[in-house]
């Protein structure tokens, strides 16, 4: 059984924030919110975690191994380095979008993401020590087969984009709705998804679900780990042998399907 730890990153107050004293420019803006993401990429991965961008005023991580004293490192760093505070939410739960969904829970109790006197929160429980496995972390690395055959090399890099989007958008809406997974785009034609235990035969129908329903063919590498980190190298080398036995799906643990 998967054991998940989820946090959810929230700027503090950052609505308000990018028109206080007057709108701010889109520029420094987008600046802001990239450098942020890497930073915080980097906090988390130094720990053997990984964090996924999404609106960029809110991210998603991964955060088996991290206890509240790295969390809270981790927001004494971004209060040093950025004008904007961030808030944690931070839970745990064999299904990662149940584990997302009680994180939230933590912050939006603590007040609204616009109200100015919510700033740093820091709520929620961690997985102890003794309560974890070798096997907490399930995650998925897709890709599209061919993408630069199919699209790169063919179409316009706009619309070589939208396909790429198509895929990713479907396969969000499917193992979110039928496995309760979270996938996240993470550039390319990369897509990579936290799960809850699914089988083989999961992973099989999602892929033939977004074929049939945006025509894009796509392959997975699966790996389970005690980290997020540990979890994605495994999944990375399993979505190699996809690509050298020309296999569907791919197992860390060696078994393709």
């Amino acid at each position: 059984m998967t054991n998940t730890q989820v946090t959810l990153v929230q700027v503090d107050n950052y609505g308000p924030w990018t028109v206080t004293p007057e709108p701010r420019r889109e520029v420094d803006l987008q600046t802001l919110q990239s450098r942020l993401y890497a930073d915080l990429s980097q906090l988390f991965g130094n720990r053997e975690g990984y964090v996924f961008f999404t609106r960029f005023d809110n991210m998603i991580a991964v955060t088996n191994g991290l206890d509240r004293e790295a969390h809270a490192l981790i927001q004494e760093s971004v209060a040093n380095r950025y004008p904007v505070t961030v808030s944690l939410g931070v839970a745990t739960d064999p299904s990662p979008a149940a584990a997302l969904g009680d994180a939230t829970n933590q912050l939006q109790a603590a007040g609204s993401a616009q109200d100015e006197d919510r700033t740093q929160i820091l709520g929620g429980g961690f997985l102890a020590g003794a309560d974890r496995t070798d096997a907490d972390v399930q995650i998925a690395h897709f890709d599209v087969i061919d993408a630069t055959g199919k699209y790169t090399d063919k179409l316009n890099a706009f619309d070589s984009f939208i396909r790429i989007e198509q895929g990713y958008a479907e396969l969000m809406r499917h193992m979110r709705r039928a496995h309760d997974s979270l996938s996240f785009f993470v550039g390319g034609d990369n897509v990579i998804a936290v799960c809850p235990e699914l089988t083989p035969a999961a992973y099989r129908d999602a892929i033939d679900h977004v074929a049939g329903e945006v025509d894009v063919d796509l392959q997975v590498g699966v790996g389970r780990a005690r980290t997020a980190q540990d979890a994605g190298m495994r999944a990375k080398h399993a979505l190699e042998e996809c690509r050298h036995e020309g296999t569907a799906v791919e197992f860390g643990d060696g078994s393709h399907y």
